[in-house]
């Protein structure tokens, strides 16, 4: 018995993933629900259908549940309040038009807890990063919390630039804590 696909077979696949028209729109949040029109499916008869007539015209209210957004929220700790400089070796090397990104991490892997975007930032920086800035609502912003910052260059806080800054706190910190030093003293 062969393992190399059969040209018939490969070429009906290809011809099926060709065909294949889900008619897929962006999604659009402003977009209300609606009923759908099933008159396309069940054709009324001459009179009108009895299903038809007694159908309601407005989609039922969701559930309670799906509207109480903050009961969706995790458990919220008190903002970290510090002060944010540049290593004085690296004052001259700060990239024109950087965004500063602060993130607070746990020592666990996936996502960040918070991020907070700064943009033309000035130094020394006062900041507060806090639950308001939870990158999922359900986490909870709960310590200990590991703060690194990176001035970066493009903007994009998934890039790492050569030239851009970063400095990380020397040791984790919990939310509702003040008084945190972190300095940007390294070049990537």
């Amino acid at each position: 018995m062969s393992t190399k696909p059969n040209a018939a077979g490969l070429c009906l696949a290809l011809l099926l993933l060709a065909a294949c028209n889900r008619n897929l729109e962006p999604f659009d949040p402003a977009e209300e629900p609606h009923q759908p029109d099933l008159s396309r499916i069940f054709p009324a008869a001459a009179g009108g259908s009895e299903v038809a007539q007694n159908a309601p015209t407005e989609m039922p209210p969701p559930p309670p549940a799906m509207t109480d957004e903050p009961e969706l929220a995790a458990p919220a700790g008190e903002p970290i309040r510090g002060t944010l400089r540049v290593a004085p070796e690296l004052a001259s090397a700060q990239p024109a038009g950087a965004v500063l990104f602060l993130i607070a991490r746990r020592n666990a892997p996936g996502p960040p807890v918070a991020v907070k975007r700064i943009e033309a930032p000035r130094f020394p920086l006062d900041f507060e990063i806090g639950p308001d800035d939870r990158m999922i609502k359900s986490m909870p912003f709960a310590g200990p919390l590991q703060l690194t910052a990176r001035l970066d260059s493009d903007g994009n806080a998934t890039s790492r630039t050569p030239g851009d800054l970063q400095g990380v706190a020397h040791a984790a910190v919990a939310p509702g804590e003040t008084g945190v030093e972190l300095v940007l003293d390294e070049r990537l």
